[in-house]
């Protein structure tokens, strides 16, 4: 292949990459680099097969590249917190929610409940549950808003730096053996596509979090 085949295929792509964009997206380098890297660095790889030959109806070949997405982050999810598991084995704490809490108010001065909750994406029944039991360990305290009577703040102590500072090495760890085989250009790739699902799924949650699947799928046709 000479220059000029690479340019002409180039070209070629990038009229490919135009038509798969979004109504509410514009053509941008980052954006064609990641189409790019789908098409000839990500190889296709076989989905382990978990399941079984009966009952064949309940496979969804209409649907298997959002059910494969499903499927692999979900497994994803499970590996990452058997590693966790294995990063606080001589913790105090012991969940990859109550670190995400705490690693979340080390970077702030304080946080209201509900900001800290937001930030770390859980439900608020979970997110008072786990506060309070941070709060009980001297990990986390709670004072009044100053500003706002309404609201309660909440900071993490120095125990609770203690706490991260002895468990960091072994969850930068985890970020390693989670990474896995990956190379540069496919974390990358991946970084990218997991930020443009997680700005739509999040604004799901901050703004929209009362929707049924039915009403999030129908804003699907407007992206």
């Amino acid at each position: 292949m000479n220059k000029k085949d690479i340019l002409i295929e180039i070209i070629e792509q990038l009229f490919e990459y135009e038509k798969n964009l979004n109504t509410n997206e514009n053509l941008d380098m980052e954006g064609f680099l990641n189409f790019l890297n789908n098409q000839y660095v990500i190889k296709e790889l076989t989905i382990r097969d978990i399941k079984g030959k009966s009952e064949s109806w309940v496979s969804d070949k209409e649907n298997k590249s959002n059910a494969d997405i499903f499927i692999l982050v979900s497994l994803m999810n499970r590996y990452a917190k058997t590693y966790i598991k294995k990063a606080m084995k001589f913790a105090q704490i012991k969940t990859s929610d109550e670190f995400s809490i705490l690693i979340t108010l080390l970077t702030y001065d304080s946080l209201t409940k509900t900001e800290l909750i937001n930030k770390v994406v859980l439900e608020k029944t979970s997110g008072v549950e786990i506060i309070n039991r941070l709060i009980h360990q001297n990990f986390i305290e709670q004072f009044d808003d100053l500003t706002n009577k309404r609201n309660v703040r909440i900071k993490i102590t120095e125990l609770g730096k203690l706490e991260i500072v002895k468990i960091l090495p072994f969850m930068k760890k985890v970020s390693v053996v989670v990474a896995a085989n990956l190379s540069e250009t496919e974390k990358k790739a991946l970084i990218y596509i997991l930020k443009k699902l997680d700005n739509f799924h999040n604004d799901i949650f901050m703004n929209k979090r009362e929707m049924e699947l039915n009403q999030i799928i129908e804003t699907l046709g407007n992206q």
